[in-house]
């Protein structure tokens, strides 16, 4: 059995679908010619046994005297009566004897059933089975005559048994003619129903072979079947895919032109030092010094990109931030980071304007994403500037009074390794407002940067959160 139904699922699942379909069919047509055939076998009995019941009793009455005289198993028929007899006439003493009537067709094999009938003398006829002297099948109706005494009446079954025969080839004929129909039909209501799902294995191979992820799968507009829902959620797959790729290969090749600058900077200065020291002619030590300073600005900035990169190759969602994520003070997370920006900025003056408020997110994300937008504050603030934060029911506006961005470059301004012409001189990688949109995104916040009135730059952090700690923080 189980090699059975290995070998069925091993077969394509159009056979499988055609052989179930088949199977079906067969068992419902099995089913309905054999109720068929029982119901019609049911009612020819029925006319037979009301035949042998019908009257036949009182017309033999004037016989039985005469029969029971001259009790033989053998009918003496009258002249003129012969081979056209079809009906069987006899008694049945209680001796188990019988007494063939003179117009009967032949004598009727007597079983204990008819002899016990002939005994009782009473109750009312009975039906059954039964054969002649010469083992030809008859339907018999026994019934009680007087006491000792039975008449059966019989008829043969040839006829009905024939006329059953053929009812039951032609069932079996129309079963097959059925089942065959019914496996072809199924067949090909498989192949018409999953030949969507064949463009779509040849367009999974297709793509499994050659990484062609521009491949679409044609659905009717209309359609809205589990196989055109299947055909567009690969559509849509693909289409993730393909954007994935090229975003990856972007992110590469944008990551190799950034990389690419510190590292011909750093080995151009290096080499000047070591060619220095083989020719036996130092540097002079200030710009021995400079050079120096300039490797170590070259080697920080190097591992500030290197840093932003490993924190974009992380997953934008999933598991991870979720797990690493917790309720934290919002407000002394700025504090921290304005702490930073001090640092970074002492000619500046940055003014706080900072209330409680409670969040969710990953602690280190959250720090490095205001550092981030505190730093391009800094960054861009003209000397003894001052850079303006406000905090208040979840929404952190971080304003500077620098040049501003011009308006055709806002909706760049969040891009990996976008940075404006204007600031391609400065230190950096174009990172860092990357970083911060997709932190603050995960936080299920959202960010924005707009030009301020009278200059400079207006960077707004809305975080969904609360003004009082939950019960679990402390």
């Amino acid at each position: 059995m189980n090699h059975l139904a290995r070998r069925f699922r091993a077969l394509p699942i159009r056979s499988r679908l055609a052989l179930l379909v088949a199977a079906a069919v067969a068992f419902a047509v099995a089913a309905v010619s054999v109720t068929c055939w029982f119901v019609v076998r049911g009612k020819l009995y029925d006319e037979i046994d009301d035949n042998l019941g019908g009257g036949n009793v009182q017309v033999a009455l004037a016989d039985v005297r005469p029969t029971l005289q001259n009790c033989s198993q053998t009918p003496h028929a009258p002249p003129g009566i012969g081979p056209s007899i079809r009906s069987y006439k006899q008694l049945v003493t209680s001796d188990g004897d019988a007494c063939v009537f003179n117009d009967s067709a032949g004598a009727v094999r007597i079983t204990a059933a008819d002899v016990k009938v002939a005994e009782t003398a009473e109750g009312e006829a009975r039906f059954r089975d039964g054969k002649d002297s010469e083992g030809n099948d008859v339907r018999v109706m026994t019934a009680p005559l007087a006491e000792g005494v039975a008449l059966q009446f019989a008829f043969p079954l040839k006829d009905t048994r024939s006329t059953l025969n053929e009812l039951a080839l032609l069932l079996l004929i129309v079963s097959g003619v059925g089942v065959v129909g019914a496996g072809a039909a199924g067949l090909a209501v498989a192949r018409a129903g999953l030949r969507p799902v064949d463009k779509l294995t040849e367009a999974v191979e297709h793509v499994a072979r050659t990484e062609d992820l521009t491949i679409r799968i044609p659905v009717e507009e209309d359609s809205d079947d589990e196989v055109a829902r299947l055909s567009h959620s690969f559509n849509s797959m693909t289409s993730a895919l393909a954007s994935s790729r090229d975003l990856q290969q972007q992110l590469i090749a944008d990551a190799g032109h950034e990389l690419r600058t510190p590292l011909t900077s750093l080995r151009t200065n290096i080499e000047l030092l070591t060619r220095s020291e083989e020719t036996g002619r130092p540097l002079p030590e200030a710009d021995r010094k400079a050079l120096l300073a300039s490797v170590k600005a070259q080697m920080t900035e190097l591992a500030a990109l290197i840093g932003d990169l490993q924190e974009l190759s992380r997953p934008d969602t999933g598991q991870h931030s979720a797990a690493r994520a917790q309720v934290i003070a919002f407000h002394e997370t700025v504090d921290s980071a304005l702490r930073r920006a001090r640092l970074r900025g002492p000619e500046l003056t940055i003014t706080a304007d900072v209330h409680p408020w409670y969040v969710r997110a990953e602690p280190s994300a959250l720090e490095r994403a205001i550092v981030n937008i505190l730093d391009n504050a800094v960054k861009f603030s003209p000397e003894s500037g001052t850079i303006e934060v406000h905090l208040a029911d979840g929404t952190l506006t971080v304003r500077d009074h620098g040049p501003g961005i011009p308006a055709d470059e806002l909706p760049h301004v969040f891009d990996r390794f976008w940075r404006s012409p204007s600031a391609r001189a400065l230190p950096g990688s174009g990172l860092g407002l990357s970083i911060v949109a997709r932190t603050i995104q995960q936080t299920g916040g959202e960010v924005s940067l707009r030009p301020a009135r009278n200059g400079g730059t207006v960077a707004t952090v809305r975080l969904p959160g609360a003004a009082t700690p939950p019960p679990e923080v402390p």
